[in-house]
């Protein structure tokens, strides 16, 4: 009789032929890292609280043949993932395919300056708050540099604060794009806000 597998979060494949995990008086001392990044990526496309809490996430799948860790696995020690955050849309923007022609791996900042956070933003378009006192529209734009939300102006349409912000927004992936290695994710930077 065949032993029957236990899929991660229904579809993944820990095909290991390596413990991914080691333990010490029943605490996890140690993960492998491959495992990690490969069952956060599962965790973010398959599991249900996940999905309620993060509703962007909503349509995301993995693409077949990373159901397989070690599938996964394999993808992963070609790329520069230390460090790094796996990304599944810098390179295809609204990708929702977690898959080896979509997928690559990011600093922290390049991660936080491409999150649009959409279901966090409220009535106005991206970059754009009421300013109350005035009743104008106010830009703001986050510098990934220097770490500060910048002031852009304050417009008399959400429109323009928004085109503020844009442009703002372009100027500093360009910057950002300068201070990649992989070519893929400047040029994806560079035409992102255009």
């Amino acid at each position: 009789m065949r032993k029957k597998i236990k899929l991660v979060h229904g579809v993944g494949v820990n095909d290991a032929d390596y413990f991914v995990y080691e333990y010490e008086n029943c605490k996890m001392v140690w993960i492998c890292p491959y495992y990690r990044a490969w069952k956060n990526m599962l965790t973010r496309a398959y599991y249900y609280k996940c999905k309620n809490m993060q509703p962007t996430y909503d349509d995301v799948t993995v693409c077949e043949e990373w159901h397989s860790f070690m599938c996964f696995r394999s993808w992963m020690e070609t790329q520069d993932w230390k460090g790094n955050h796996l990304d599944k849309d810098i390179l295809v923007l609204g990708n929702k395919v977690y898959s080896p022609d979509t997928c690559v791996f990011v600093s922290r900042t390049i991660n936080n300056f491409t999150t649009d956070r959409i279901n966090h933003r409220g009535e106005w378009p991206l970059g754009v708050h009421l300013h109350k006192k005035t009743g104008k529209f106010r830009g703001k734009c986050s510098n990934p540099f220097t770490g500060e939300l910048e002031h852009l102006g304050l417009f008399k349409s959400p429109d323009q604060a928004h085109q503020a912000w844009k442009k703002r927004k372009h100027e500093l992936a360009c910057q950002l794009a300068d201070t990649q290695a992989d070519e893929r994710v400047a040029e994806a930077l560079r035409i992102r806000y255009l």
